[in-house]
């Protein structure tokens, strides 16, 4: 299991310091020897594949991603243009992570129908993929998109057509992911959902299509502390990434496993138990960590030494486990 890193929001951060803390940050998760590091497509904040052209620039060796960019606000040629262009300015080290994202995202704060996402993700896909043929022309025709239309925005040959890894939970997504993609990026996955609900569906939809066995990457948060404080990890994991229930993919997705929500996802403790932890993912089928640090602390100067603590720990186990 290779051993990257997700960023969260930059909510928190100022505006006039975005830029510099997202290009700092892809700079220092290369050096500690992170394999990957993926970005979140948060509404209303920085836009996830800009930033990821910025740390393309500023990085050499690290795969960048992004976990995940709804389909519905952007047409999929016009996605597979700004793609394109983003994996040139990676060097070949893009990550096109995608998802049909939640009714409350799309149909609450953008105003867009959330129907039939499996369906709109079959014809997206089949949109992007003739787009990452290198052929110079997209011609499709299905249910949802008429696109005819030339596309020439980089040297295919040079730096290879970028993986596409879905945000698939439900069993025909997860067909989707296998067949037509190059995997999966879950959140609120535990081991038991990936070991008989995930890898097996999405491996046999790889098989079944001829296509390279598929990656599984998996957001995990991650706090190093003393046993006694377990407890207020977690609490403290579902107070700020929980909220569940507002996602009824997420709630199906739980059923499949023990967990209840974010906090029981988590791997919190100390070295022991965080490695132990991770094991179980790798053992159930996890093909890539997107560790997500979660300081604790009761003000910013203690959140910034857990940051760190947790942090080195990760680094001692790049970039494999």
């Amino acid at each position: 299991m290779r051993i990257g890193t997700m960023i969260g929001s930059d909510r928190d951060r100022p505006a006039r310091d975005r830029v510099a803390n997202l290009i700092a940050d892809a700079r220092a998760a290369e050096e500690h020897g992170f394999t990957s590091m993926w970005v979140p497509q948060v509404p209303g904040y920085f836009d996830a594949l800009t930033a990821v052209t910025l740390m393309g620039q500023a990085t050499s060796r690290i795969e960048l991603g992004t976990a995940v960019v709804p389909v519905q606000t952007r047409h999929p040629l016009a996605m597979a243009q700004q793609v394109l262009s983003t994996q040139a300015a990676c060097g070949g080290r893009f990550a096109l992570g995608l998802g049909p994202s939640h009714h409350w995202i799309v149909t609450e704060q953008f105003g867009l129908p959330y129907e039939r996402p499996a369906r709109l993700m079959r014809d997206y896909l089949q949109v992007l993929n003739a787009a990452f043929t290198g052929q110079g022309r997209v011609d499709v025709e299905n249910d949802t998109y008429q696109v005819h239309s030339p596309l020439d925005v980089t040297d295919l040959a040079a730096v290879g057509a970028p993986p596409v890894l879905l945000a698939a939970l439900a069993p025909v997504m997860l067909g989707l992911a296998g067949g037509q993609g190059a995997g999966t990026i879950l959140w609120m996955a535990d081991e038991r959902a990936i070991a008989e609900h995930v890898a097996p569906r999405l491996a046999k939809a790889a098989a079944g299509a001829g296509r390279p066995a598929p990656r599984i990457v998996a957001g995990v948060p991650v706090a190093l502390c003393a046993p006694g404080e377990v407890d207020a990890a977690r609490e403290y994991a579902e107070q700020t990434l929980g909220h569940a229930e507002l996602s009824p993919n997420y709630l199906r997705l739980l059923e499949h496993g023990d967990a209840r929500g974010i906090g029981d996802v988590m791997a919190a403790g100390d070295e022991n138990a965080i490695i132990d932890r991770l094991r179980r993912y790798r053992d159930a089928g996890v093909t890539d960590l997107g560790a997500r640090v979660i300081p604790l602390g009761s003000d910013i100067t203690a959140r910034a030494e857990s940051r760190r603590r947790t942090t080195e720990f990760l680094t001692d186990l790049c970039p494999n486990l």
